[in-house]
């Protein structure tokens, strides 16, 4: 499915990833928890299809329940004791609440950056920064393309592999290593040559150079500016609000946080808002294609 918020110009991309990202990471209250697991799941969902649902399920549902878990068994603050454990620690409402917590940030990090890797692209990423800082970036830019790339190369290595007989899956458990390890010595090989020819051979076009333009299919026209006013608008109310403490929430001793005053409610609002924003210009343009079809 073709996303609409990719078209955007790359600056309005990664503005509004690093402030929902930061967001996510920064507020521990359960509303702002809400929103951005909410989001960040339903934007993943419509970029990567079943893809992403089977991922969630068979990953991060997991990875959520063993986070959850692991707070209360090791973590034993709190004033509300519900019960103890065989050596004798409480078990506190509030340790498994924070656990659950932090369970839901991290896992909304991860959706989140599912989703950056589709749509800040390595071209993105250099086209923003290449100029600023040319040698960063383009370590960055091979950084996030490197996990697809060795992992459909060592698809090839492996079933080339297999073809000769030395696959990881028959033989001995000394043979099955043996072949592993070949595998991972072959990966490696590939690795840092890759590194290598691509560092030459961004250096022999001047890459970095003082002076040196470069062609750019990006153009940042008025939807973009429109786009970006409103991120920058959300984030500077945001963060305000974060300030004055309309987003705090305490988990010890006791339970306590902002509740649904006026002004906290405005803060949920807005950034809801801000983070279904992908989403909801998504729908807009389906709705839009839809009506033109039919309108054929």
């Amino acid at each position: 499915m073709k996303d609409a918020f990719s078209n955007f110009h790359p600056l309005v991309n990664f503005t509004w990833f690093a402030a929902v990202l930061l967001f996510s990471m920064c507020f521990m209250h359960p509303v702002c928890l809400g929103v951005s697991l909410g989001c960040a799941i339903a934007y993943s969902v419509y970029l990567k299809g079943k893809k992403a649902i089977r991922f969630n399920l068979i990953y991060l549902l997991p990875l959520l329940i063993i986070t959850a878990l692991l707070n209360p068994a090791f973590n034993h603050e709190g004033a509300t004791i519900l019960t103890y454990l065989y050596g004798g620690n409480p078990l506190t409402l509030e340790s498994i609440i924070y656990g659950i917590a932090a369970a839901i940030m991290l896992i909304s990090v991860i959706c989140l950056f599912s989703c950056y890797n589709v749509v800040m692209t390595s071209d993105k990423f250099v086209y923003l920064f290449g100029r600023v800082i040319p040698s960063l970036s383009l370590v960055l830019s091979m950084t996030l393309r490197f996990v697809p790339r060795f992992k459909a190369q060592m698809g090839l290595v492996a079933n080339a592999q297999r073809g000769v007989g030395r696959d990881v899956a028959s033989g001995s458990p000394m043979q099955r290593a043996r072949h592993g390890i070949r595998i991972l010595s072959v990966m490696v090989t590939w690795a840092l040559e890759n590194a290598i020819e691509t560092a030459d051979s961004m250096k022999s076009r001047g890459y970095g150079l003082p002076g040196r333009t470069a062609f750019s299919i990006y153009r940042f026209d008025k939807r973009d500016s429109y786009a970006l006013l409103f991120i920058l608008s959300c984030t500077g109310y945001i963060s305000a609000g974060a300030l004055s403490g309309g987003l705090a929430y305490r988990y010890y001793p006791t339970l306590k946080g902002a509740g649904l005053q006026p002004y906290s409610l405005s803060l949920y609002i807005c950034y809801l808002a801000l983070c279904v924003a992908p989403v909801v210009i998504n729908l807009m343009e389906d709705r839009k294609w839809k009506a033109m079809q039919s309108g054929i």
